[in-house]
Parts: C-alpha cells; sequence; structure tokens
C-alpha cells in the first residue's frame, strides 16, 4: 500500500518500490517496453552487458561486478518490467541462497578435501606415484594436466585444477609460460561435469529440464572434444616432435576419456562422470606404458630446459619493468582470484624438483600408492552409493526440504500464467554432493591422522580464502534469478529465436562467451541456460539440446577468461604476464568453440541420432 503522504503525481512511479504487498501475482510480459519485442529484448540484455563491460573493460573485481549487475537487473525489473520492488528483491535472495548452497557448499567442501591431502603430506606421494607412471614430461603432461586435472575439476573446479597441476608441471622440468598454457588447454572436457556437476545441476534447476538428461546430452558433445585434447597437449609440450613421438600414448588416453565420459553421463551419473573418465583415463595410461614406451625423453627435457632459462629471464625483465613503473605485479586484480593457487604446492627448481620426485618414487611403496590414491576412491565409492543404489537415492532425496520462498511461490508465474516452479527452493542439506564430499573429507582426515581439529583448522582457512568467490558466486545466481522471474531471460531468449535454425549453430558462443567473462561455466549456465531454452521453443529445436550446448560451449571458453589466467598466472610466478599467456591459449580456444558450434548445429539436423 503507498504512503498516504507521498504525491498523487509521484505514486504511478514510487508507489510499486514501497508497497510492501502486491495485490495480485506478477506475471511478466514478453514485451513490457513500448510493446516492441527488440527494444524489451535490449533493455532486459542491459545486467548481462553491465557483466560484460564491468569484467571486460573495466576490469573490476568479480563480486562487484556481480553486485553492479545485480542492481541493474532489480531496476530494469522493476521499472521496465514492471515487477513489485519487493519481489525482485527476494528473487535476488534466493538466487544468492541458491549461489551459497548448494552450489559453493560443493566447491568449499571440495577444495577442502583436497586441502587435508596437503596438510597430511600425502600430496606428495600422490605426485610421486605419477612420476613412477612414467619420467617423460610430455606422458607427464597428459597424466597430471589432463587425467589428475579432470579428477581435480571433477572435485572442486573453479580454478583447483589449473592451480595445482600448474605447480606440479613446473617441478617436473616445464616453463613457467609453457605449463601455465598447458594446464588452461587441458582444463576444458572435465569443465563441464566440474565439481561434482554442479553446471548441470543448476542448469536442470533453473530451466525445469531433468539434470541427468541435459548430462547425457553433454555427454555426446563435450567427448569430441576431450578425444582430441591429449594429442593438442602433447603439440603445445613438445610441438610435432613430441606429435610424433608420443601420439599412440595421447590417442589412447584421450579416447579412454571420451568414451567413459560418454558411458557415465548417459548411463551411470553426473556427478560421477568426471572421476570415472579421468580414472580410467589414467589406467588406460598406465596399462598403455606397460607394453610401449615412447623415444626423444632426454631431447624434450633439454628442450624444456633451455626454454625454462629463457622464459625465467623474461618474467625477472617484466617484474623489473613493474617495479620501476611503481605497480606491483598484479595490481587490481581479484584478490579472492588466485586463493586456490596460494593453496597449491611449491613451486621448485626444475632440477631439484626431477631429483626430489626420482628420489620419493623409488621409496614408495604399495601402501602409500593406495593411500595416497584413497581420498579419490572414497569419494567414488560414497557417490556410487548414493547416487547409484536406488535405496539409498530415493532415502537421501527424502531428506530433502521444499521451502516455497516467501514472497515469490505462488506470487510469480511464468510468462504462460502458470505458478514459477523457481520460487520453490530446495534444501538437499544431506542428498547434496557437498554434504557426502565433507563426510569423505572427514574420513580422509581421521585415516590420514589430521583428525576433526585438523579438519576443521582446514574449513576456517578455506572459508576465509574464499570469501570474495563467496560473493561472487551469490551475486551471479542473484541476477539469474532475478532475470528469470522477471521475465528478462525470456524476453531475450523469445528474440533471439527470431534467427530460426541457425540459432543452434551460434548457440555454444553464448556458453564461450559467458564462462570467458566470469571464469565459470556454472555462472555461463546461471546467465543463459533459461535463454537458451526460451530461444530453442521458439525456434522449433530441442531446449535440451541448446542448454546442453551452452554447457558445451562454456568448457571451451574457460582457459581465455580472466579469472583462470590470472590463477594459471599466479600458480606459475608470471602474475602480471596474463596477456602472454592468453596469446598462447586463444587460438585453441576459438577454434575448439568453432568446432563444438559446427557439432551443435548438425546434431539439431543430420546428426541428431548422435544424441540420447
Amino acid at each position: 500500500m503507498t504512503p498516504p503522504l507521498l504525491s498523487p503525481a509521484l505514486t504511478p512511479l514510487v508507489g510499486p518500490l514501497l508497497a510492501p504487498t502486491w495485490p495480485t501475482a506478477y506475471r511478466p510480459e514478453l514485451d513490457p517496453v513500448a510493446g516492441s519485442l527488440a527494444l524489451s529484448a535490449l533493455v532486459a540484455a542491459l545486467p548481462l552487458l553491465t557483466v560484460f563491460v564491468t569484467l571486460g573493460l573495466l576490469r573490476w573485481k568479480a563480486h562487484w561486478a556481480g553486485l553492479s549487475a545485480v542492481a541493474v537487473a532489480v531496476v530494469v525489473a522493476v521499472l521496465a518490467f514492471r515487477m513489485p520492488a519487493g519481489q525482485a528483491l527476494l528473487a535476488a535472495s534466493e538466487g544468492a541462497t541458491f549461489g551459497l548452497f548448494p552450489i559453493m557448499w560443493i566447491v568449499f567442501t571440495a577444495i577442502v578435501l583436497y586441502q587435508v591431502t596437503v596438510r597430511s603430506g600425502r600430496f606428495e606421494d600422490l605426485r610421486a606415484t605419477f612420476h613412477l607412471i612414467s619420467d617423460d614430461p610430455r606422458i607427464q603432461a597428459v597424466i597430471i594436466a589432463f587425467c589428475f586435472g579432470g579428477l581435480l575439476e571433477a572435485l572442486a573446479g573453479f580454478g583447483a585444477p589449473v592451480a595445482i597441476t600448474g605447480v606440479m608441471l613446473m617441478a617436473v622440468g616445464f616453463s613457467p609460460l609453457r605449463a601455465a598454457a598447458v594446464v588452461l588447454l587441458a582444463n576444458t572436457a572435465p569443465v563441464a561435469f566440474g565439481a561434482i556437476g554442479t553446471p548441470i545441476i543448476t542448469a536442470g534447476t533453473l530451466t525445469g529440464i531433468p539434470y541427468a538428461e541435459i548430462g547425457a546430452y553433454v555427454g555426446h558433445q563435450t567427448p569430441v572434444v576431450a578425444l582430441f585434447v591429449p594429442l593438442l597437449l602433447v603439440l603445445m609440450a613438445d610441438g610435432r616432435r613430441g606429435v610424433r613421438q608420443v601420439w599412440p600414448l595421447a590417442v589412447v588416453v584421450g579416447a579412454a576419456f571420451a568414451v567413459a565420459q560418454w558411458f557415465s553421463a548417459t548411463f551411470l551419473s553426473v556427478e560421477l562422470t568426471d572421476i570415472v573418465a579421468s580414472l580410467v583415463a589414467l589406467a588406460a595410461a598406465v596399462l598403455f606404458l606397460r607394453v610401449w614406451q615412447p623415444s626423444g625423453r632426454e631431447e624434450a627435457l633439454v628442450s624444456l630446459d633451455r626454454e625454462r632459462e629463457r622464459d625465467l629471464v623474461g618474467a625477472g625483465a617484466g617484474l623489473r619493468d613493474s617495479a620501476d613503473a611503481g605497480e606491483p605485479a598484479g595490481a587490481g586484480r581479484d584478490p579472492g582470484a588466485g586463493t586456490v593457487a596460494a593453496a597449491a604446492p611449491r613451486a621448485v627448481d626444475a632440477d631439484e624438483g626431477r631429483d626430489d620426485l626420482d628420489g620419493r618414487a623409488s621409496r614408495l611403496t604399495p601402501g602409500c600408492i593406495g593411500l595416497a590414491l584413497f581420498p579419490y576412491l572414497l569419494v567414488i565409492a560414497v557417490f556410487a552409493v548414493g547416487k547409484l543404489v536406488p535405496a539409498v537415492k530415493t532415502w537421501l532425496a527424502g531428506t530433502d526440504v521444499k521451502i516455497p520462498w516467501p514472497g515469490l511461490a505462488g506470487e510469480v508465474l511464468t510468462s504462460g500464467g502458470t505458478p514459477n516452479t523457481s520460487a520453490t527452493f530446495t534444501f538437499a542439506w544431506l542428498s547434496s554432493p557437498g554434504t557426502m564430499l565433507l563426510l569423505s573429507a572427514l574420513v580422509v582426515a581421521l585415516v590420514y591422522g589430521v583428525g576433526v581439529r585438523g579438519l576443521a583448522a582446514e574449513m576456517a582457512a578455506t572459508a576465509t580464502k574464499m570469501r570474495f568467490a563467496f560473493l561472487t558466486v551469490a551475486s551471479v545466481l542473484a541476477l539469474a534469478y532475478v532475470m528469470n522471474l522477471s521475465g528478462q531471460t525470456i524476453t531475450i531468449g523469445t528474440w533471439i529465436a527470431g534467427t530460426g535454425a541457425a540459432f543452434a549453430f551460434l548457440s555454444p558462443l553464448l556458453g564461450w562467451l559467458g564462462t570467458a567473462v566470469t571464469g565459470s561455466d556454472t555462472s555461463a549456465n546461471a546467465l543463459f541456460a533459461t535463454l537458451q531454452q526460451t530461444a530453442a521453443r521458439g525456434a522449433g529445436i530441442d531446449p535440451t539440446l541448446l542448454v546442453a550446448a551452452n554447457t558445451s560451449g562454456g568448457v571451451v571458453g574457460k582457459m581465455i577468461s580472466p579469472q583462470n589466467l590470472t590463477i594459471a598466472a599466479t600458480a606459475v610466478g608470471l602474475l602480471g604476464r596474463e596477456s602472454d599467456i592468453l596469446r598462447k591459449v586463444l587460438p585453441w580456444s576459438i577454434g575448439l568453440v568453432l568446432a563444438m558450434c559446427l557439432l551443435v548445429g548438425l546434431q539439431s539436423t543430420v546428426l541428431s541420432w548422435m544424441l540420447p
């Protein structure tokens, strides 16, 4: 009700902003701005434009960019789409809550699990185990950056694989620049199912499409990328000579990962997909190396050592230039961007690192190897029981608490006039992947001798380091909920649908652009999944295909995101030289996204038989 002292002339404009109640349910219009769909879509795109400008051009910190976009979205929702201000703010609150739980709850507990392995010292045994498999740096690039990096992406995502594997490659002889480029390229195919399937779960929650169905579609797209990534890594690690000498292993690992990812996404579990694919690829590498060994190891080491010396000299000059200019390296960066990098293993001199790994690997016993692998095997077992045993899965799902969001549930409709199901929040306190990861971390802490007190200390330290990441993801999800519930997203999607069937070829570009800007495939899905769904329906295309395409396009955009570039640069000691790393990986990102556009476009027509 409008306050009685409000001037009658201002009531039509200010009244909706102050009204504590709304007499009727809110139903968004497709063309609220002057009755024009194109103009309405342009206004609705202002929040997204705010993200791109503040992050991409002005280079604001990610959480400030996200909060600014939320503010713009609320203003657009109230003034242009005539949504009551109270409901717009409530939509933001629900989105922020969803961003914190379950999204960041999953990421937080995954990183805590990793931190427990570092605290116990067992992570060094894991590094030595990889060295025991092969001491050829090109094979180590595939095993560490692709197989183990994929496992880290499966568990944590959000920069953890780039930071940790980048330092590990430095320890076996890679130059900082090459190590950064290799791990960024490797961090592609696993991204769609990263953090226990968080990007796909987010897309399913926002669109109402079962996330298992979206995952199955993605599982028929990203394996095509995975098939070639190990070969590209060998090319990046040692050029054409490396491809000639190591291609058999690269093909075996790529094929093993691709087949396992396809099978798990289609028939097994979205949450387990990358864990299964990474371990299958690692097992394939181990078995193949029993019957085949590459030539050229010494030449590759000499080449890497020379390049490392040149790279370190250049890095030193760059740091001196920054100091002379009075600007510390990395000034103005997001303070939350390198938090995972700060927790990564310490970088060491290449010769010292190889000698240390040689010695540690020679002392490994089967028991040490088993304990080093224990956390990851435990996670597989816990998720296999929780997601694949019907009785347990049903019981866990029965503990979920459905919370009708106050002021939204039943009060916000879709454009079709039905209650918007997004206004009901699901509090999956026990069935959440994050809770399963926390239980796994507790067991690992006890087995490793870290104890409950050590686990609590790591949780507190990780929460402090991730505070800006929490705020960033919460703001992005708040933005998505405001845009979705107010009708901004469906207006943009309906307008884009005017491109017709051709949009299928362009669909992955949205995910690529969203991930490149936000640094997260989850955030890209939060921004564009509902838009893709709306556009697909308007264009007569399978909505699940385009929602999946948004995810698949995002996987190859992550390597060029400012956030990931900064994490990689921090991990390898090249902070301030992100532009050098970008030049290394940008051609690969563009080439892969164009290939994904072609694949999705063909899957919407002549290759529809590829889809589940």
